[in-house]
């Protein structure tokens, strides 16, 4: 199978074979510290967010079910890198912990993220990157209104 000319992709094509391959270089780097995609991006956001979330936030947050994301977090908790524990407030509510060795790890990640980050990022101007971020925040606020909207007119239809 041949790959895809790029000037015949539409945007969301490219938007899409974009973050794929974004993730591939991510992955490819990250793998030698035993992490795969959806580890490291749990392990990522949860720092992003703060110690001591709960389960389904982070959940929320990755945009994953959260029966995937448990799978996720069984594997992190054996690698020793995060801990779980029940809610002082609601003992039904697991919260999530990084680890000291957790800490370390995302150093780390952080250092091979950024290269990954810089490379792929290279040869694109200030204010061409500037203005793209501008779109990718536009097409993504639009999406959710969408769906938002949508949600709302399925629910009315009789």
């Amino acid at each position: 199978m041949t790959s895809p000319n790029p000037e015949h992709m539409s945007i969301a094509e490219h938007l899409g074979r974009t973050a794929r391959l974004w993730r591939r270089v991510a992955n490819s780097e990250l793998e030698p510290l035993g992490l795969s995609y959806p580890r490291w991006s749990a392990l990522w956001m949860l720092c992003r967010l703060g110690d001591g979330i709960s389960q389904s936030e982070l959940a929320l947050a990755l945009e994953i079910e959260l029966g995937s994301l448990m799978r996720t977090l069984k594997h992190l908790e054996a690698q020793g890198l995060i801990t779980r524990r029940c809610s002082p407030e609601d003992k039904r509510t697991r919260t999530v912990h990084v680890t000291d060795s957790g800490s370390e790890l995302m150093s780390r990640i952080e250092a091979r993220v950024l290269r990954v980050r810089k490379h792929l990022l290279s040869g694109i101007a200030p204010e061409d990157f500037d203005a793209l971020e501008r779109v990718l925040v536009t097409i993504n606020q639009n999406a959710m209104d969408y769906t938002a909207t949508t949600a709302d007119d399925h629910g009315t239809e009789q």
